[in-house]
């Protein structure tokens, strides 16, 4: 009789030991899945760019959350009305100087980039480390940058068409848009509807006088 208690005893502990492992690892996988998800969500084509780039996805999300640490360690500042309409005014005349130089335009496009992003307090000696700054806020226009920039880099080279200038032109300024547009809460990478419109309104401009010239 004694025996048997203990048996049954045991054959119950060793079910619990079994449920609360599972319950353990259930849950570790419904928070491994959630905490993807979120990256997911936030880098957006940054997280299949790192995914790509890593041996494992452990490695690729363990190298995005180094990012968004780093990122909480920078001393980024505001710019204030007057340092926005200046890097506003910069644009203009780039995208003034698209039509009758695109080659140009594109290298001070890039130039603007990395203008904005030091009155921002980015550091911005290399390029590779600029993208994963901005990937953690911006990583839509930081896909979109890293793409302008190999077709600046092409350019040096005399490789690309003018359409191809155009496009990296069209992704530089979404950029500096949204860093002109990052200041403390504001809703980031993204704009008004006004500023949608007006940029819809730039690029129709752009193909318009380049169709003309």
């Amino acid at each position: 009789m004694v025996r048997g208690y203990f048996v049954a005893m045991s054959n119950i502990t060793l079910i619990i030991v079994i449920v609360v492992a599972v319950v353990v690892v259930v849950g570790y996988r419904m928070a491994q899945q959630k905490r993807t998800a979120q990256l997911r969500d936030q880098f957006g084509p940054e997280y299949d760019r790192a995914l790509d780039q890593s041996d494992s996805q452990r490695e690729a999300e363990s190298e995005l959350r180094d990012r968004s640490k780093r990122h909480e360690e920078l001393e980024l500042r505001s710019l204030d009305s007057s340092e926005r309409k200046d890097f506003e005014r910069r644009w203009r005349e780039v995208q003034g100087e698209f039509v009758d130089d695109p080659s140009t335009a594109v290298r001070n496009a890039d130039q603007l980039v990395v203008d904005v992003m030091t009155a921002r307090g980015y550091p911005v000696e290399d390029f590779d480390q600029r993208a994963d700054d901005l990937s953690v806020h911006h990583a839509e226009v930081t896909q979109r940058y890293r793409e302008a920039r190999r077709i600046a880099q092409a350019n040096q080279d005399g490789n690309v068409d003018t359409e191809d200038l155009r496009q990296a032109v069209t992704s530089y300024r979404s950029l500096v848009q949204a860093l002109l547009a990052d200041d403390g809460d504001r809703n980031r990478d993204s704009g008004t509807q006004t500023e949608h419109d007006n940029n819809t309104k730039h690029d129709n401009q752009v193909t318009e006088r380049e169709a003309k010239a």
